[in-house]
């Protein structure tokens, strides 16, 4: 086989349908966020505006987090020294998973390098060991939970998006007999949507199953306390496993799982995601720790960010540009095809300077692509209004709002 002909020809076809991804080489200025600089071949960094940061509160630029993975690096240095099993289990990992316990109101956390990895070997642990274990999962899950689900080789069946009453089908046909893990998410981030989560939990406890909720685009932005959807809409009780990250709202990097004492020590002893994997540096977990602290201390945070969200939003309609319905933080703006989305994301950095990735299939179904906006607390409104005025130019230039307007 001829392999680099192969690669080639299928890359081609990703450039042909406006599919290839390109990642744009930014630099981070501590304390200046939404602000970054882009970086390119043979031209001078510029300035440029950050809309589409999974660093929700831009906590990753807070002073306590940087000065408390600054202290750890000068008391501990730079890694972990080994798998959690060998050298790796550090103080502030302990300290930084009985945290997380607290936050999702369960007996025990667990950390990972990071929430896919979380999701995978989590999914894949319990549905390989499980006898004669079925998966349940939510048809628009993220590609992590179905890489774990795929690899536990347990029978999986799909329910249609946010679904009860397929679910309940489902569950109500089986073996009543087996055991059966339900597993869903809480914001499901291309879309902003909510997933019912007591009404989930409930057919499934019914049923006999364990419920698993991903909650990695909802922790530290709903709740009292930062917990999630589960912990806003009273329902953390419910919820059997928590999986979440570090690297959003918390704005670090790692994963993990909250759960019963059985369970997560289930997971630690079995699941070879964890156990031969270096576990994340000192430094990191101070850092998360510190997060943790801070957002579930300040709920203004979640408020202010709730107001950027819905000011954008309405910014967006009122300009008459195609904002997608969302109830959560996520605020996606369709274009419905792969090519004028990426000129779309092209056109605003190099007239705007504002970046923003195209979000294509697979990540979307094909006909579905959109840009997908992240306004943070420290978005201003000068910022939107440059955003809009910026949208309406490039839907001009792209011949999107005439399109938008026919249909």
């Amino acid at each position: 086989m001829d392999y680099e002909a192969f690669f080639a020809g299928h890359l081609r076809r990703l450039h042909d349908e406006g599919r290839y991804r390109v990642f744009a080489e930014l630099e981070r200025i501590a304390g200046a966020f939404p602000r970054a600089r882009l970086h390119r071949d043979g031209q001078s960094p510029r300035d440029v505006t950050v809309w589409c940061s999974n660093d929700y509160l831009a906590m990753g630029q807070h002073p306590d987090v940087i000065e408390a993975m600054q202290a750890a690096i000068g008391a501990q240095g730079s890694g972990a020294g080994g798998t959690r099993n060998i050298s790796g289990t550090n103080t502030l990992h302990a300290a930084l998973e009985r945290e997380l316990a607290r936050l999702h109101e369960k007996d025990a956390a667990l950390v990972f390098t990071s929430g896919y990895v979380a999701n995978e070997t989590t999914l894949q642990t319990l549905g390989a060991l499980l006898p004669g274990c079925e998966l349940y999962s939510d048809s628009f899950n993220h590609a992590s939970m179905i890489a774990g689900i795929r690899h536990s080789g347990a029978v999986r069946k799909i329910f249609r998006h946010n679904d009860v009453a397929h679910l309940e089908e489902l569950l109500a046909a089986a073996d009543p007999a087996k055991p059966k893990i339900v597993a869903f998410e809480s914001v499901y981030s291309m879309d902003g949507d909510i997933s019912p989560i007591g009404a989930l939990c409930d057919v499934a406890h019914r049923h006999g199953a364990l419920t698993y909720l991903d909650e990695v685009h909802a922790v530290g932005m709903y709740g009292a306390r930062g917990a999630g959807v589960a912990e806003r809409d009273g329902v953390l009780a419910k919820v059997d496993i928590v999986q979440g990250t570090l690297a959003k709202a918390f704005g670090v990097v790692g994963g993990y799982i909250a759960a019963s004492a059985a369970t997560v020590d289930f997971v630690r002893s079995c699941g070879t995601g964890f156990i031969f994997t270096t576990s994340l540096p000192p430094a990191i977990a101070a850092a998360a720790l510190a997060s943790v602290r801070h957002v579930s201390a300040h709920p203004e945070l979640r408020v202010r960010h709730q107001e950027r969200a819905a000011t954008l939003k309405r910014r967006l309609a009122a300009a008459s540009l195609p904002v997608m319905p969302s109830v959560t933080h996520i605020v996606p703006v369709s274009v419905g095809d792969a090519a004028l989305c990426k000129q779309a994301s092209d056109l605003l950095l190099e007239r705007h300077s504002i970046y923003v990735q195209p979000i294509n299939y697979p990540t979307v179904p094909r006909g579905t692509e959109r840009l997908r906006l992240t306004p943070t607390p420290l978005h201003s409104d000068e910022d939107m209004n440059r955003l809009v005025t910026a949208l309406q130019d490039v839907w001009h230039t792209l011949g999107l709002g005439l399109r938008a307007a026919a249909e």
